[in-house]
């Protein structure tokens, strides 16, 4: 049995133990999580794709006819409907046979599109609508052999743009050159590990996100994109990955701050020495057993008690979504487990003045954790020559 089937059969399960008669999934993570399939151009475009679980062990996916080639191919359901654009009842065709006399129906309240959702309000009663996030997000949080393996493999996919990055950033270097080189460097190493590991023609090596990058005047911007400015001798320049690293759809952070030639307002060295110790002061700590909130506890008072104010969250679980659970922030009490995967964060922020960053991703083990992502880090390797 595959491991999307697999996924499939412990979801059925868990409606049962929750007395759910039937799962409606449009969550385009989730829905590629249970069946293996994968729509690009979604609600973007306004496109529905449904995934449909019963209590009693079947499952339908709806979704558009000029993805039926790949719905074929992909997907691991029992059954697929598609549907086309001003032809009937469009993808509501078969939800009302499939929803009527159900006793109680499971949505993910917050992600389905309201489109769909207000068609379900139309069909089902308040009363019966369950919400089916937390089953999906306790299923989604621990993950298998074969997931860790890919997010070490998503691990050296953001060390090759990391280094690429590095490598691009100059005096007199338009931002958007830093780009093209990791997003090069990134699309090269994920089709060698694609080539190498993965029997799946179909999946892209190539990267999909624009470059989070910020320099000089900028670097207060934490999700500033990759521009025409001119970098120049003596600033500081943010590199991040966490929505470029995203390997065979399993996602990742990471995050670097550097200085070009030289660190020209020295009083950025001692802001930037906070931010990693306030990391090192979250892995001192991260280890299962521990909650999510203890992790950013030790982090937050580091950077409290250099001065700096409350900072925002240490970090946040990752795997087939940027943000899956738990998040290590105060309120998350979720205990760490071996399996995990976590984004951890060094950060500290001075207002219209300087922000440095560092972060990485690690796999929670047995007895600690399990590094993925790796680049050095002292103040004095950030410099470049």
């Amino acid at each position: 049995m595959s491991i999307f089937k697999n996924r499939l059969a412990a979801l059925v399960g868990k409606l049962a133990e929750q007395d759910i008669d039937v799962a409606l999934i449009t969550d385009d993570d989730s829905v590629y999580y249970y069946t293996g399939y994968y729509d690009y151009l979604h609600m973007e475009f306004g496109r529905p794709s449904i995934l449909a679980i019963s209590r009693d062990g079947g499952s339908l996916l709806i979704t558009p006819s000029m993805e039926m080639d790949m719905a074929e191919a992909a997907a691991q359901v029992d059954r697929i409907e598609a549907w086309n654009d001003g032809m009937g009842n469009e993808w509501r065709e078969e939800l009302p046979a499939l929803l009527a006399g159900k006793g109680s129906v499971a949505i993910e309240p917050d992600l389905m599109p309201p489109l769909v959702r207000n068609y379900i309000n139309s069909l089902v009663a308040e009363a019966r609508l369950k919400d089916i996030v937390p089953v999906i997000s306790d299923m989604r949080m621990i993950k298998s052999e074969e997931e860790l393996n890919l997010a070490r493999h998503a691990g050296q996919v953001a060390m090759a743009m990391m280094n690429a990055g590095r490598g691009a950033i100059g005096a007199g270097v338009p931002e958007f050159e830093v780009a093209l080189a990791t997003s090069a460097a990134g699309t090269r190493k994920a089709a060698e590990l694609l080539a190498a590991h993965y029997d799946d023609h179909r999946m892209s090596p190539n990267t999909h996100f624009l470059q989070i990058m910020a320099s000089g005047r900028d670097i207060t911007m934490p999700h500033h994109r990759a521009s025409t400015r001119i970098m120049q001798r003596g600033e500081p320049v943010f590199l991040c990955f966490c929505g470029m690293t995203n390997f065979h759809r399993f996602k990742l952070g990471f995050d670097r701050t550097f200085w070009i030639e030289e660190i020209a307002d020295k009083s950025q060295e001692a802001v930037y020495q906070v931010a990693v110790d306030s990391q090192k002061a979250a892995l001192e700590v991260l280890r299962p057993g521990v909650s999510a909130e203890e992790v950013h506890k030790a982090y937050a008072d580091v950077i409290q008690g250099a001065g700096y104010e409350y900072p925002f969250r240490c970090g946040r679980a990752t795997g087939f979504s940027f943000l899956e659970k738990p998040e290590l922030v105060f309120g998350d009490k979720t205990i760490l487990q071996p399996g995990m995967v976590l984004a951890v964060d060094g950060s500290v922020s001075v207002a219209k003045t300087f922000r440095a960053q560092v972060g990485d991703s690690f796999i929670i083990t047995e007895d600690g954790y399990e590094q993925i992502t790796d680049h050095p880090k002292n103040p004095e390797d950030m410099i470049i020559s």
